[in-house]
This record gives C-alpha cells, structure tokens and sequence, in this order.
C-alpha cells in the first residue's frame, strides 16, 4: 500500500525545485566559509544569481 501524502508534501512535490552542491573541504574552504558566515545561505545564495542576471541581461 502506497503512503499518503501529507498536504505539505504535495506542495512541495508540484512547486519546490531543490539544488544540491558539494563543496571540498581542502580547495574550497573559501565558500564554506563564506556560506557558514550567512545566516541564510539560500537567501544569499540566490541574491548572487539574481546579481549574476541581472549584470547578463544587459548584455543580450
């Protein structure tokens, strides 16, 4: 029998895309600091993409 899904799941099932990085300890630690520094690392990390298109947009 297959489990039910609670409501939350579902949402997140049709409407969260969810990204995964590894990072090496030895040759990256500049990131891991970095990232360990911010409070909210998604937050961050997605406020340098946004930085990052909008610098590409007026390119095209």
């Amino acid at each position: 029998m297959e489990k039910r899904l609670t409501p939350q799941q579902r949402y997140a099932k049709k409407n969260i895309k969810q990204f995964k990085i590894d990072c090496v300890i030895n040759t990256e630690s500049d990131i891991i600091k970095q990232l360990e520094s911010v409070p909210n690392k998604a937050g961050y990390i997605k406020q340098l993409i946004r930085a990052d298109i909008a610098a590409h947009a007026d390119e095209e």
